[in-house]
């Protein structure tokens, strides 16, 4: 017999796998934006005494195009890094949510059909009404997983998408504002 204390019991170990996983991902991207800020700052002074250094508009231009790509790329990363840690904890989290689910829902179904071994006689029909109610309970949950799974997916590709394209107008726009100021 499930006892009420194990249901609550479960309940806090989801809730404290749930803060523990999200104050991982926080802590994960304090760490890489303090390193991202401490790199754009060493980047930003680097290029600043290049640029001090450069005689003619012309080599200011090109000096100028030579570093912008690597300060894309960094922002490129940072994107990348940034999406890997939430796709992390969203995994975890996500797994953890289908396991503790299956879990209720096993304890649940356990109860219901112990307590309909003891339905009086003659109460079939409600009991097969139950029987049915939770399969079609239990389907349903399951359709509202693989939808979510399916709409997470989506999102995470569109943001990848998004990404790329990013990439290409930006390594494409660089060279032709270069081009624009030279002339």
């Amino acid at each position: 017999m499930i006892k009420p204390e194990e249901f609550a019991k479960s309940g806090f170990n989801f809730a404290l796998f749930f803060a523990n996983t999200t104050f991982d991902g926080i802590e994960r991207l304090a760490v890489l934006n303090l390193a991202a800020s401490r790199s754009a700052f060493e980047a930003f002074v680097s290029n600043v005494n290049t640029l001090l250094g450069v005689k003619d508009f012309k080599s200011f231009v090109e000096v100028q195009k030579e570093l912008a790509a690597p300060t894309l790329e960094k922002g490129i990363e940072y994107s990348r890094n940034v999406i890997a840690i939430a796709t992390d904890a969203k995994e975890k989290i996500a797994k953890q949510v289908e396991t503790h689910v299956a879990d209720t829902s096993a304890k649940v179904s356990g109860m219901v059909e112990k307590a309909l071994e003891s339905a009086p006689a003659g109460s079939e029909v409600a009991v097969a009404a139950v029987k049915t109610a939770m399969k079609s309970a239990n389907e349903a949950m399951d359709g509202l997983n693989k939808v979510a799974k399916q709409a997470a997916e989506v999102a995470e590709a569109s943001v990848s998408a998004a990404t790329e394209a990013t990439i290409k107008a930006a390594n494409v726009a660089a060279p032709k504002a270069a081009a624009k100021k030279v002339a």
